[in-house]
């Protein structure tokens, strides 16, 4: 594909807000990849005067829009790059997985700093550099659609947040794209989509490719320390508490209620319900009996304490 400008690069309003969101729950900088498609817009000025120049009305005909779609937000940086902007091919294939398809591709990646200027680093242009030039790479750009077509990661958002602290305005953002011809990032417009017919099916079909973080569901610590074994068995203890609290209610027969099972599974949440309305009774009850406890002993003391100042 030959190195086309782009008119502009949309976005739409979930997208851009979650990517904002990732960004800013993060505990630091942060990057992540662009997904979406490249696509011929033919603007609609019409004119029924015979055009004096008819190739450069040829040319203007089309014009380029990229269109971000989803991402995958990885939080941290130097993610799948080093620390001089190569991208590591392999790691980038592992990455992408099935994420690619025939209607979004990889068109660019991201990058997310605190408190620092908008404008690209010398790494961030080497970086959006080596990912344009994966186009040969035919598995990050498949010609299965028929709106789109093949077009070299060439897009790159960059978010900032400002240097001192503000309710009102709390990041900035600006996208680029990097020419190959000129081997620079010329600043682009963003375009902030709504719901409308052009971007109803993004709404619906949307969903954030942001990976989860890793939860460690081993006990850490050598037994051969005892204060970390004591603290290991005292979560032991507090674990199986909480499993005989939350008997019947196990996360894995709640996965019934979606399907075709979920109409004989209705049944099952009623007695579910039903015991949990028993146990929460129970507790009521224990409670009061307590706080009747508790009252009948304060009169006791309070009897004393009269007692031993005469009052009586």
């Amino acid at each position: 594909m030959d190195d086309l400008p782009l008119q502009k690069i949309a976005i739409s309003g979930g997208t851009l807000a979650s990517i904002l969101q990732r960004f800013s729950s993060s505990a630091g900088d942060v990057d992540g990849l662009l997904f979406g498609r490249v696509t011929h817009v033919t603007p609609s000025n019409l004119s029924d005067d015979d055009p004096l120049d008819l190739s450069s009305t040829q040319s203007n005909s089309s014009n380029l829009v990229a269109t971000v779609t989803s991402f995958l937000c990885f939080g941290s940086v130097h993610s799948f790059y080093d620390s001089v902007g190569r991208v590591d091919s392999s790691v980038l294939r592992s990455l992408l997985g099935d994420r690619v398809t025939g209607k979004s591709s990889l068109i660019g990646w991201f990058s997310g700093r605190r408190r620092t200027h908008l404008r690209p680093s010398m790494r961030e242009s080497s970086v959006i550099a080596s990912l344009s030039a994966q186009m040969h790479c035919s598995s990050f750009f498949p010609h299965s659609s028929t709106e789109s077509f093949s077009f070299p990661p060439c897009v790159f958002f960059l978010l900032t947040s400002p240097f001192a602290d503000q309710f009102i305005h709390t990041h900035e953002y600006r996208a680029f794209q990097f020419r190959q011809s000129t081997r620079k990032l010329e600043p682009k417009s963003i375009d902030i989509v709504n719901i409308g017919p052009a971007f109803r099916g993004d709404y619906h079909s949307f969903c954030p490719n942001s990976q989860f973080p890793l939860l460690s569901c081993e006990l850490r610590g050598t037994f051969m320390d005892e204060d970390k074994t004591g603290e290991s068995l005292k979560h032991l203890k507090d674990q199986k508490e909480l499993d005989m609290l939350a008997e019947g209610f196990e996360v894995g027969s709640l996965s019934l209620s979606m399907g075709s099972e979920a109409a004989n599974y209705t049944s099952g949440l009623e007695v579910l319900y039903e015991k949990m309305l028993v146990k929460l009774d129970s507790l009521a009850r224990l409670v009061e009996k307590s706080s009747a406890k508790v009252t009948e002993k304060e009169n006791h003391n309070m009897k004393l304490r009269y007692r031993l100042a005469g009052l009586e």
